[in-house]
């Protein structure tokens, strides 16, 4: 079962698309906009986007080039465009794949499962991955769960990838070209970029940038993840301590 957000603003295509996800025992959300899509993926986590190119608001190369500003969730473009040159264009821009309409819900299906194959793969899984725990958060790699206290975080893919990071290195400051490097993959990068993601992920653990429980940012140099003052940092599960 996958988590996957539909972009499609023809309503009957959308409706199909739903109804055979869903029916798949897929988890499913859709919208009709771009704007729309870059709120979801931005406050909620999907496993695949399937995106069409011909949006109301924004075409939807623009929406990819957006999308990957902010998550590097698998997406699967879903154009009636048959052009070689754009389509070799929007997989050099990030899509995963492509599906040219019309196409059949068997070709979706078969797409989707070897894009998340592929997603799973090059995520390098631990087949026996431990949690880790650094004070009240607890972080599942393998089932990419994160708990706060108990209660069930709900983050975006990259809110996830950045919390892990962090968390693995309990104390360490990070400088930020690291993050943009092992978080991002990327060389260069606008800071803005960490500064975006660290504040929607302190919304999420119940704190601010000016009063701080787990995400410190040490000015010019980096960001560090600890325990609040007297909470013992956890270890991965397994591990003697």
């Amino acid at each position: 079962m996958a988590r996957v957000l539909v972009v499609e603003d023809d309503q009957f295509v959308r409706s199909a698309l739903i109804r055979h996800l869903t029916e798949a025992a897929h988890t499913v959300r859709s919208v009709g906009t771009a704007l729309e899509a870059l709120r979801e993926v931005a406050h909620f986590q999907f496993d695949v986007v399937i995106l069409d190119l011909g949006l109301p608001d924004l075409d939807g190369s623009e929406a990819l080039k957006m999308l990957r500003g902010i998550t590097d969730v698998p997406v699967i473009i879903a154009t009636a465009r048959d052009d070689e040159t754009e389509i070799v264009r929007l997989l050099n821009d990030g899509a995963d794949d492509y599906l040219t309409k019309p196409f059949s819900v068997e070709h979706l299906s078969a797409r989707m499962a070897a894009v998340l194959r592929r997603a799973r793969v090059s995520g390098g899984q631990d087949p026996s991955p431990r949690v880790i725990r650094v004070g009240g958060l607890a972080i599942d790699p393998l089932r990419r769960q994160a708990e706060l206290d108990g209660v069930r975080l709900d983050l975006t893919r990259r809110e996830f990838d950045l919390l892990t990071f962090l968390a693995g290195r309990p104390g360490v400051v990070v400088p930020r070209r690291e993050l943009l490097a092992e978080v991002w993959q990327q060389s260069y990068g606008d800071d803005q970029t960490i500064d975006v993601h660290l504040s929607w992920l302190r919304r999420k653990l119940g704190e601010t940038a000016a009063r701080p429980r787990y995400l410190h940012t040490l000015r010019g140099v980096g960001v560090k993840l600890e325990p609040p003052s007297g909470s013992p940092t956890g270890h991965p599960r397994g591990q003697h301590r």
